[in-house]
């Protein structure tokens, strides 16, 4: 079978626990928007446990919100992988389908950054760097978007697109959860949005330059 080049190549998609977990969605009568929809709730409530975090006085509950973080973060990305499966290899296409596929995204990656630049008042500068982290990431899927409305294919180059940057805010989360027992609360936090705000900034260029190649050698 030719692979679709308008999806977001995921290798769990071929997986038979993926197969078997979208066709009981479908058939619990879960329908691919509803999904979507999910995705940003999980999203922005891994960014309501990130900024938790600072709020919360004892490193037992900052332990449990960063797990939280992590999970939240992971289950919007079930999510993202569900709803295209139960659209695509379930039949349940919707005309509408394009638009809760991209704007649950944007809302859950907000959330999910901005919520990480308040895990600790005492970095006075973290909410910048995660306010331009969730700017920079918007940019980075609104590229792909323009150059698909332009007539080139969808370009879903990294170095830091929607999974890199979510596998960075679990591997922040998880090693945070860690970190309190060693007193560097928050520092894992802030070099993950370092990483993702100089991933993202590279991945715009990149997508830039192939899809204004593609577009003027067609």
């Amino acid at each position: 079978m030719t692979a679709d080049v308008t999806r977001r190549p995921i290798r769990a998609r071929d997986t038979k626990w993926a197969a078997a977990t979208a066709r009981w969605l479908a058939r619990i009568g879960l329908r691919p928007n509803q999904i979507s929809v999910l995705s940003a709730v999980f999203g922005c409530g891994a960014g309501t446990a990130f900024t938790l975090t600072g709020l919360v006085p004892s490193p037992t509950a900052r332990t449990l919100c960063y797990v939280l973080a992590a999970a939240g973060i992971q289950l919007r990305l079930l999510c993202n992988l569900f709803d295209g499966m139960v659209a695509v290899e379930g039949g349940f296409r919707t005309k509408s389908g394009a638009i809760y596929n991209e704007l649950p995204d944007r809302f859950s990656d907000g959330f999910t950054l901005v919520g990480a630049g308040y895990v600790l008042s005492h970095l006075s500068w973290l909410p910048e760097v995660a306010w331009l982290a969730a700017i920079l990431a918007v940019i980075t899927a609104y590229v792909r978007a323009l150059g698909s409305s332009a007539g080139a294919q969808p370009c879903f180059l990294g170095p830091m697109a929607k999974q890199q940057r979510m596998a960075v805010m679990t591997a922040a989360a998880v090693a945070s959860a860690v970190a309190e027992q060693f007193d560097v609360q928050g520092h894992v936090i802030a070099a993950a949005l370092i990483v993702i705000v100089v991933g993202c900034l590279v991945t715009i260029v990149r997508r830039c330059r192939h899809i204004i190649r593609e577009l003027e050698t067609s």
